[in-house]
């Protein structure tokens, strides 16, 4: 379920609204949980919001994670725009969302 904040990110600045995680390593798709997490936050069932497609395509999505994830090079981030939220979908299973624009990258 989303979380407000996340106690292991130490940075100050453009902190996320929310973070949640999913589990690449037991075959959850990241596709998903983005829409299972946005449900929550936006208080709506998985098949009342807009379809994923129309802001990425999840299986594009989904493809890009498992890549990154059997190339063992290091966490990879995605990043799109989808419901109100910019959504930055990690390797490692890490889900950020921020209310209306994402920070710059560092």
């Amino acid at each position: 379920m989303p979380s407000a904040g996340d106690p292991t990110d130490t940075s100050d600045a453009d902190e996320p609204t929310y973070v949640t995680t999913f589990d690449p390593d037991t075959g959850e798709r990241a596709s998903e949980a983005v829409i299972t997490a946005v449900a929550a936050l936006v208080g709506k069932r998985p098949v009342d919001l807009e379809p994923l497609y129309e802001a990425v395509d999840p299986d594009a999505l989904d493809s890009l994670i498992d890549h990154a994830r059997r190339a063992d090079t290091g966490s990879h981030e995605l990043w799109f725009p989808y419901a109100g939220y910019e959504v930055g979908v990690r390797s490692d299973g890490r889900i950020r969302f921020y209310d209306g624009a994402a920070p710059s990258p560092a």
